[in-house]
């Protein structure tokens, strides 16, 4: 039954992953859909529970007038079917529709429902784009996923759980007195508006500062992650002690923010009590009155009063419950900001999938500025026929890895078009087109799994006896088969820590050269590929780059010129333009910008033949 229930909602919702509204409720109905029959049923059996609960008060009521009334030796005989009834309602109603309750709010709803948000959140967000990475901490963004998503939930289900309940049981309260006596009803009536104007008062100021804690409690997570992901840095600098400051005031801002939240709350509850006093007071008083000009009966005021102290918990429950309600609202509030961000590169509705003959790429045009009215390319026009291997040469700033960012469709051009192979790289998937690239950055990050995992995130497919090949021709197999870890695990089993930061800069870069040989794409980006190794580890992976290069289209960035001066051509940028551009020999004759480099450089060799 369990598992039933438990596979009556999906954790995983299937479908493309959609950016979400950014309104609240349109936000809540995105994240919804595919729950709204269990969360209708849940709210049934809310109204169902609620209403049994104030039938038994009724009941009560009566049963204390029937013992009044009543000859004891015909008592079950006169009201023989309303017995039979509350016992069925109590001994099965009541029990069956608290199980179906229960099992729709534990099995069907609480751990789906939010997995089911972090699973859409998620996969949208790895589809967000290049610079939303740049602009956010990732601790801080993961923050936001998990606590949106309980949030939501918290959201939904007690608008439809907690309230309706609450709602229902009131108004049903409300209508029994009335019933027993309309002028004991008078107090309650009284403590419902006064309740209603301190909760009115009070909760927009608690959906407020709920909504700043939110925040603070993301951006204090985003900075230790921070301080702990770039530890190496921290060490180096000899700066725990300012890590420790901005930690520091990050946390202070967390309290500064919980401070006047917990105030509020203790104010509530201070007010709470002294209502929920007066209400018990005012309610025993009235009806001792009533009862002493015989003007109730005793089973009214067993109604009145059982009702009263009955609302006095439930009232604490009511305000922290509400209170909840709306500290989940200001998270969500504040978690939709961030995740309903639009992607601002994106698939076009008809994008297609990209279909590589030779490799040939042409630049056509292309302007770029990260922002308004900077350009960093500027009409930047090159071919690069199928199969050729070039260099981009320039100093730093002059647009080299801006325009491999372009290539790869991490950004959007303000003018122009890329081609490969005459196919226009925006009107294709950004999988597809990504898929048919291999790259190899100076900034070599590992994700935090096994080396072997590691490498086979260039080709999942391959087989053990391809990836050990590609571990040897990358000089890394050797290396590889004497690590071990504090667990036990050996070889290629070994988790290479957070950002592969247990290897050292030379060994991380191999395993990623490793992984492009495996993925064996037809186009190449070496984008100072080898630039953590030394000159002999390079020399020999330079023999097997050779090997992956027969064939494939190749674009090389290196500032030591020495590495790609035995490229087919090489281009020289400056500003976002092309100044210069033929063979190493070409460009030495010319006296121009590559000369000038090269001699910087000392005059670094490398055959050209």
């Amino acid at each position: 039954m369990f598992r039933y229930f438990e596979c009556l909602t999906p954790p995983f919702p299937e479908g493309p992953a959609q950016q979400p509204p950014g309104t609240l409720l349109a936000f809540c109905r995105h994240y919804s859909q595919g729950y709204e029959k269990a969360l209708m049923v849940l709210a049934l059996f809310t109204v169902i529970i609620a209403g049994i609960e104030v039938a038994l008060f009724n009941f009560l009521g009566q049963l204390v007038d029937w013992l009044g009334s009543h000859d004891p030796a015909t008592l079950l005989s006169d009201e023989s079917a309303t017995l039979w009834g509350m016992g069925l309602l109590v001994l099965v109603a009541l029990p069956l529709s608290v199980l179906v309750h229960s099992m729709l709010f534990h099995q069907s709803l609480f751990a789906n429902y939010s997995m089911a948000v972090r699973w859409q959140a998620h996969r949208y967000l790895l589809g967000q784009s290049f610079d939303f990475y740049q602009n956010e901490f990732a601790g801080r963004i993961a923050t936001k996923v998990m606590q949106t998503s309980e949030s939501l939930r918290e959201t939904v289900m007690k608008l439809l759980d907690v309230l309706l309940y609450v709602a229902v049981y009131l108004s049903g309260m409300t209508a029994l007195i009335v019933a027993a006596d309309w002028r004991l009803s008078l107090p309650l009536l009284g403590w419902v508006a006064c309740y209603t104007l301190l909760l009115a008062v009070n909760i927009p100021r608690l959906k407020a500062r709920a909504a700043t804690q939110a925040d603070a409690q993301s951006q204090m997570t985003g900075r230790i992650v921070d301080s702990y992901t770039n530890f190496n840095t921290v060490k180096l600098f000899s700066h725990s002690e300012r890590e420790s400051a901005y930690a520091r005031a990050s946390m202070q801002g967390l309290l500064d923010a919980v401070y006047p939240l917990m105030r509020l709350i203790t104010g509530l509850n201070i007010s709470l009590w002294l209502l929920n006093a007066l209400l018990i007071f005012a309610t025993a008083a009235l009806s001792i009155h009533l009862w002493m000009q015989d003007a109730v009966s005793a089973g009214a005021i067993t109604i009145a009063i059982s009702l009263t102290l009955r609302l006095k918990s439930l009232s604490q429950f009511i305000m922290w419950e509400i209170a909840a309600l709306f500290r989940n609202i200001g998270t969500l509030q504040d978690g939709l900001e961030t995740l309903s961000q639009p992607q601002s590169v994106r698939n076009t509705s008809n994008a297609c999938t990209l279909r590589i003959g030779g490799g040939g790429i042409h630049f056509d045009d292309i302007g770029f500025g990260y922002h308004a009215g900077q350009a960093v390319i500027d009409g930047l026009t090159l071919d690069i026929r199928p199969g050729e291997k070039i260099g981009i040469v320039g100093s730093s700033g002059a647009g080299k890895s801006t325009l491999v960012n372009l290539l790869l469709r991490f950004y959007d051009l303000r003018q122009g078009h890329i081609l490969i192979d005459g196919q226009d790289i925006a009107n294709v998937t950004q999988e597809s087109l990504r898929a048919h690239i291999g790259m190899v950055s100076q900034d070599t990050s590992l994700l935090h799994r096994s080396v072997r995992e590691n490498l086979l995130y260039g080709n999942p497919d391959a087989d053990e006896a391809a990836m050990i090949e590609a571990a040897r021709k990358a000089h890394i197999h050797d290396f590889i088969e004497t690590l071990c870890d504090p667990e036990g695990r050996t070889g290629f089993d070994v988790r290479v820590g957070e950002r592969g930061l247990k290897l050292s800069g030379g060994q991380r870069q191999r395993i990623a050269i490793a992984r492009v040989l495996l993925k064996n794409a037809p186009i190449l980006v070496l984008d100072e590929a080898t630039s953590a190794l030394d000159s002999e580890v390079e020399a020999a992976i330079q023999e097997n780059l050779d090997e992956l290069m027969q064939g494939k289209t190749v674009i090389a960035i290196a500032h030591r010129l020495s590495t790609i001066a035995a490229l087919d051509r090489l281009v020289v940028l400056d500003r976002g333009r092309i100044v210069e551009q033929g063979s190493h020999a070409e460009l030495l004759a010319r006296g121009g910008r590559y000369a000038q480099l090269w001699h910087h450089q000392c005059g670094g060799f490398l055959g050209t033949s």
